[in-house]
C-alpha cells in the first residue's frame, strides 16, 4: 500500500518549494507588505479607524504588491517559473459551489462556533464586536469608494491570501506533513495573523473550510470562490443590517 500524500494543489515536477521556503517567503510578502502599507497610510496623515475609504483601499493595494512580487520570486528561484503550476491557480465551473459553501460558513458556521462562546462570554463574544471590522469598513466607504472598498474585500483580499495560505503554505506544508495536520496549522496561521483576538474561532473554523477545498481540489479555484462568498456574505449582512 502506498503511502504517499495527495499534495494540497497539483504542484508542478521539478518544483523545490520546501516548507522553509515557504514559511520564510510568507514573513518576506507579511513583513514587506504590512511596512510598505503602513508607510503609505503614515504618508497620509490619515490613519486609525477614522481613516477614509480611499486610504484602507490604496493601503491594501500597496500591501498585496509585494507579496505578489515574492511569489512571482519564489516561483522563479524555486518553482518552474510558472504562478499557476507552482500554487495551484486553476478554475473550473464546478467552483461555482463554492458561492453556497461561503455563504454558509458567513450564515451557518459561524453561529454554530459562536453560540457556546457567546452563552459563556456574552459581552466578549457579542455581535456588535464580531461584526465591527467589516461595518467599520462599510460606513467608511461612499459612492465610487464603496464599490472599490467592495472589490478589496470581495476580490482583492481572497484572491491575494489564498495564494499565499493556501497555495503557497499549505501547498508546501502538505508535502512534509500529514495532511489534516497541514490544514490545521496553516488555518491557525491565517486566523491568527489578522491580529483581530474575538474572531481567532470563526476564522480558524473557516480556514479549516477553504483547507479542505484545497485539498479536495488539488488547486485553488474553489477556495477561492468559497472565500469571495464568505467575504461577499459578511459585507451583504453588514449592509442590510
Amino acid at each position: 500500500m502506498s503511502t504517499q500524500q495527495t499534495p494540497a494543489v497539483r504542484v508542478a515536477e521539478g518544483s523545490r518549494i520546501t516548507a522553509g521556503v515557504a514559511a520564510l517567503a510568507w514573513l518576506i510578502a507579511w513583513v514587506g507588505g504590512g511596512l510598505m502599507s503602513a508607510v503609505f497610510v503614515g504618508a497620509t496623515g490619515k490613519t486609525g479607524s477614522d481613516a477614509p475609504a480611499w486610504v484602507t483601499v490604496a493601503g491594501a493595494v500597496v500591501m498585496w504588491a509585494p507579496m505578489l512580487v515574492v511569489l512571482r520570486e519564489v516561483s522563479e528561484r524555486f518553482g518552474v517559473r510558472d504562478i499557476v503550476e507552482d500554487y495551484g491557480l486553476r478554475f473550473r465551473p464546478m467552483d461555482l459551489v463554492g458561492i453556497p459553501i461561503g455563504a454558509l460558513s458567513q450564515l451557518v458556521l459561524l453561529r454554530i462556533v459562536y453560540w457556546p462562546l457567546q452563552s459563556i462570554w456574552p459581552d466578549t463574544f457579542s455581535n456588535p464586536r464580531l461584526e465591527k471590522t467589516a461595518r467599520d469598513l462599510y460606513d467608511r466607504a461612499h459612492g465610487g469608494w464603496l464599490v472599490a472598498l467592495v472589490l478589496m474585500v470581495v476580490v482583492g483580499a481572497p484572491f491575494v491570501e489564498e495564494l499565499l495560505y493556501r497555495g503557497l503554505l499549505q501547498g508546501a506544508l502538505v508535502r512534509r506533513l500529514q495532511d489534516v495536520v497541514a490544514v490545521v496549522i496553516v488555518a491557525a496561521w491565517f486566523a491568527i495573523i489578522h491580529f483581530q483576538p474575538v474572531e481567532y474561532p470563526g476564522l480558524f473554523a473557516f480556514g479549516l473550510v477553504l483547507g479542505a477545498c484545497a485539498l479536495s481540489t488539488r488547486r485553488l479555484g474553489l477556495s477561492m470562490v468559497t472565500h469571495l462568498a464568505f467575504n461577499a456574505t459578511g459585507l451583504i449582512w453588514v449592509a442590510t443590517r
